[in-house]
């Protein structure tokens, strides 16, 4: 199989709190991995550390068999925290952005905003979706260019029981479509 990710004793403190002490990863070519654990245990750290926000102390991980860099930002979707959108903007114009942002050339945003079926609602504004409208925008942004891995952050956080059934839903399509995802939470039954 491929490796996707290899994590070698990543660590990192702020100030007097130690975040992450000597974390090991391998994520596989398909693998679905939840990184489960209480708030405050390092799982949004190693997420930034792996993205390239920030920076580890020690340690080191490689993607693909390589060094991180700019050339990786293609093949990796990820949603870190809040969905961030322009408030004023409709699904497309957020999403032809986000496509800039990422140099796709070819963004296939029907087919994105399908997938987390928001076609209908494709042209209101950002500022009119519900909590769980703005996440299901979110994996359309992180889907974009049809990377191998996705990456999720807490992505049911905040929201009502049918926008996690719709999120779940969701993920387990994408996964069942062979994407590589690696998602960090600390509800057990989201995880599973």
């Amino acid at each position: 199989m491929d490796k996707i990710i290899t994590i070698q004793n990543l660590s990192k403190n702020y100030g007097s709190i130690r975040a992450l002490d000597g974390l090991n990863l391998e994520v596989q070519k398909g693998d679905v991995l939840g990184i489960l654990g209480p708030n405050g245990s390092g799982k949004t750290t190693t997420l930034g550390i792996i993205l390239g926000i920030l920076q580890a102390d020690s340690g080191n991980f490689v993607w693909f068999n390589d060094a991180y860099g700019k050339h990786h930002r293609r093949k990796i979707g990820s949603i870190l925290e809040t969905p961030n959108f322009y408030p004023y903007l409709n699904a497309d114009d957020n999403l032809s952005i986000v496509a800039q942002i990422k140099n796709i050339e070819n963004p296939r945003i029907d087919e994105a905003l399908e997938t987390v079926d928001l076609l209908s609602r494709r042209k209101s504004k950002f500022s009119t979706y519900s909590l769980g409208m703005k996440q299901r925008l979110a994996i359309a942004g992180a889907i974009l260019g049809d990377p191998e891995v996705l990456l999720f952050d807490e992505p049911t956080n905040g929201l009502d029981p049918n926008g996690i059934a719709d999120v779940r839903n969701i993920l387990k399509r994408l996964a069942e479509q062979g994407n590589t995802i690696i998602m960090a939470s600390h509800i057990l039954d989201e995880v599973e």
